[in-house]
């Protein structure tokens, strides 16, 4: 490990139904454990699929736009939701995101992430010129597992999407490391090539 005071604050976000056992979630764990090499790391891990987060509601969203002073007992467990997951991303600087491929889309409880952690006036503003992110000097390396081949294709809509969301709430230096196929014969081989892009990303980090 590297003994310098350069200490990396990592979020780590899982999402897959296979748990410890699914791809994205392997390859990002891996990817964290690289970073451990090069740096002092400190891991706060999330697994949305393991701990799914509710779906956002009026109500909940109700509680974001009543002052604080004037929230019910209700509003303030509810506004805790989106308060606590802002603040576990503030304090990270580097964001690993698992990133599995359902249905041509991300998982519904990482858009359930999203929809808490986008919130008008505390993670982006709007201006005359249209919205502005606050969450700046961060960086996020999605470590995208697809069953077939979508990368630069029509049919991945996932990492437009993920830049664009990301970019809204400030963070804009947004790397993709892809290990597509693994539901074809060249799994193996894939596999190989997302390793190798994942020692080539960590080392480009220090």
């Amino acid at each position: 490990m590297n003994t310098s005071t350069n200490v990396k604050n990592v979020l780590l976000i899982n999402s897959s139904l296979n748990g410890e056992q699914g791809n994205s979630n392997r390859l990002a764990s891996e990817f964290v454990a690289k970073l451990s090499e090069k740096f002092e790391v400190k891991v706060t891990e999330r697994d949305l699929a393991k701990d799914p987060l509710p779906h956002l509601s009026q109500a909940e969203m109700g509680a974001w736009m009543t002052a604080a002073n004037d929230r019910t007992e209700e509003q303030v467990q509810l506004a805790d939701i989106s308060d606590s997951l802002i603040e576990e991303l503030k304090n990270n600087d580097t964001l690993v995101i698992g990133m599995p491929m359902y249905n041509f889309g991300i998982p519904s409880t990482f858009k359930v992430w999203i929809d808490r952690i986008a919130r008008a006036g505390i993670t982006f503003s709007y201006t005359e010129n249209g919205p502005v992110g606050l969450l700046e000097s961060k960086k996020a390396i999605i470590v995208a597992a697809r069953g077939g081949m979508y990368a630069g294709t029509p049919k991945d809509s996932q990492s437009q999407y993920l830049k664009d969301v990301l970019a809204f709430v400030g963070i804009t230096d947004v790397q993709f490391i892809y290990a597509e196929a693994l539901n074809m014969p060249a799994k193996d081989e894939n596999v190989i090539l997302a390793r190798q892009a994942m020692d080539v990303t960590a080392e480009a980090l220090i």
